[in-house]
């Protein structure tokens, strides 16, 4: 298991994810399609050439699932109840056809489950960034985790 039980957490953790990924056309072509998202920025060479962008946008709900993947496996993976929720969720910068990708976390909340006593909810704030550092992604995910067995 590589994620970590609620009661291993403490606000103010910070991670800074191994995992990279460059996004690739095909990527974004296939998400895009996947999600019946027929935007010419995504799918059309053509019409993102004559866009401010001058090239294809890679799709924001691929690059915000992208940053999630990215964590699951230093954060959630095998301790995960569910995602309560995502909140304050911004693209400040747009993602191109092979930007190269890369994800940190900070634990900015944790609280009690008061539905369930063999869990907690743990606030992430979640930052995808790019080869130039730059922020492209960011948000909040609220996760109910598991406590430790007794």
């Amino acid at each position: 298991m590589a994620g970590r039980y609620f009661d291993d957490w403490i606000v103010g953790d910070t991670l800074v994810h191994e995992i990279r990924r460059t996004v690739t056309e095909t990527d974004n072509l296939l998400f895009s399609v996947m999600t019946h998202n027929p935007q010419p920025l995504h799918l059309d060479v053509e019409a993102a050439r004559a866009s401010e962008f001058g090239q294809i946008l890679v799709n924001g709900t691929f690059t915000f699932a992208l940053m999630v993947g990215l964590s699951v496996g230093d954060t959630t993976l095998g301790v995960l109840v569910a995602n309560l929720g995502y909140d304050r969720l911004v693209m400040p910068k747009p993602v191109f056809i092979g930007d190269t990708l890369r994800a940190e976390t900070e634990v900015v909340e944790l609280k009690d489950s008061r539905s369930r006593p063999q869990a907690g909810v743990v606030t992430f704030a979640h930052r995808l960034l790019n080869q130039r550092d730059d922020i492209v992604c960011q948000c909040l995910r609220m996760a109910l985790i598991q406590k430790a067995p007794a």
